[in-house]
């Protein structure tokens, strides 16, 4: 019997409207991705399983890049949600990093030495499959600027601290007023030396890195570091190399971090033109991390033994400089441990 197909209808190839109007108008029903990249109607009812446990959020900047017709392709299966993510499986659970144990005050994270991590957006625009905080409170962490006071007064104590690292959520889903604000108490505060942001806006909605990002990043005085996540070179198109340019222009340092995941970056090839379009673009590969065991990825784990195997294959095509830190982050240990 002939497969029920869906027919695509990809909409617009370039993007319209503020970044804020791009957010607002992701993709946020499984049932819509499916219709616009032309998947066979076999793929709904898992997709409708894994939605309810961990939304769809898929902005149309992204979805642009997706294959349509192929549900193989790397960045969808980054994004479309499975039946199988219902399931439990030992090992992995909601707080596979233990972050609850190392928060101070509300919207901080403090796990390792000199440096803290700032829940400054409980937003992302895009909701990955794969996510270590698809379980986290943000309800529990995201301050006002009255309550981020008791976070600011605990760096201020602690003069052993010498970088804050906006995270999230994707910390650039807030707006610019906001974080320029909390940017602005940060460089206050004499012992701050870096400011780093771990974000993928600029990846899955380029246009975020406008004028008004850049001024507040070009004025503070902090070194600044912005850590982005991309996993497979088919996320960085043109507009993902101008918005990375711009950020370069701005004084900023980029780097990238990947997470190794089945069925998306699992092979050396993959793995080394990832490589080397990041460099052309403008940006270091930084760490690989394997799977955080968080529930419902579990379908995204490779073991150990394979990650380093395919490292190892990996220094065999590439200049040390484009190799990346093959890590994993072990709740209680003071940094990520090599693999």
């Amino acid at each position: 019997m002939q497969e029920n197909i869906i027919i695509a209808d990809k909409g617009p190839a370039s993007q319209t409207g503020t970044w804020q109007q791009q957010l607002s108008q992701a993709v946020r029903d499984p049932a819509v991705l499916c219709q616009r990249l032309g998947l066979s109607d076999k793929w709904l009812p898992g997709a409708r399983t894994g939605h309810q446990l961990f939304e769809v959020c898929v902005p149309d900047a992204y979805v642009s890049r997706i294959a349509p017709g192929d549900p193989g392709d790397p960045l969808l299966r980054q994004v479309l949600p499975l039946a199988n993510e219902a399931l439990s499986l030992p090992g992995f659970v909601a707080d596979p990093l233990e972050e609850a144990d190392h928060q101070p005050a509300s919207g901080l994270i403090h796990k390792y030495a000199g440096r803290v991590l700032l829940i400054a957006s409980p937003a992302c625009a895009i909701n990955c499959r794969y996510c270590f905080r698809r379980h986290f409170p943000y309800s529990e962490n995201s301050p006002s600027r009255a309550q981020w006071q008791e976070a600011l007064d605990y760096l201020r104590a602690d003069t052993s601290i010498h970088e804050a690292i906006l995270s999230g959520g994707d910390p650039l889903a807030a707006n610019d007023r906001q974080l320029a604000w909390l940017v602005e108490q940060l460089e206050a505060i004499p012992h701050l030396k870096r400011l780093r942001i771990h974000t993928r806006l600029p990846v899955v909605i380029p246009d975020r890195v406008d004028d008004a990002l850049l001024d507040w990043l070009s004025a503070t005085r902090l070194q600044k570091v912005v850590v982005l996540h991309i996993n497979h070179a088919n996320e960085i198109d043109q507009s993902v190399a101008d918005a990375c340019d711009r950020l370069k222009q701005a004084g900023v340092t980029l780097l990238n971090q990947s997470v190794l995941l089945r069925d998306v970056n699992d092979d050396v090839t993959t793995l080394a033109t990832l490589s080397e379009r990041l460099f052309e673009a403008g940006i270091l590969p930084y760490y690989l991390h394997v799977l955080d065991p968080v529930q419902g990825a579990a379908h995204f784990d490779v073991s150990d033994e394979e990650a380093r195997k395919l490292v190892a294959s990996l220094r065999d095509l590439l200049p040390g400089f484009l190799m990346p830190r093959l890590v994993r982050e072990i709740p209680g240990k003071g940094s990520k441990t090599p693999l």
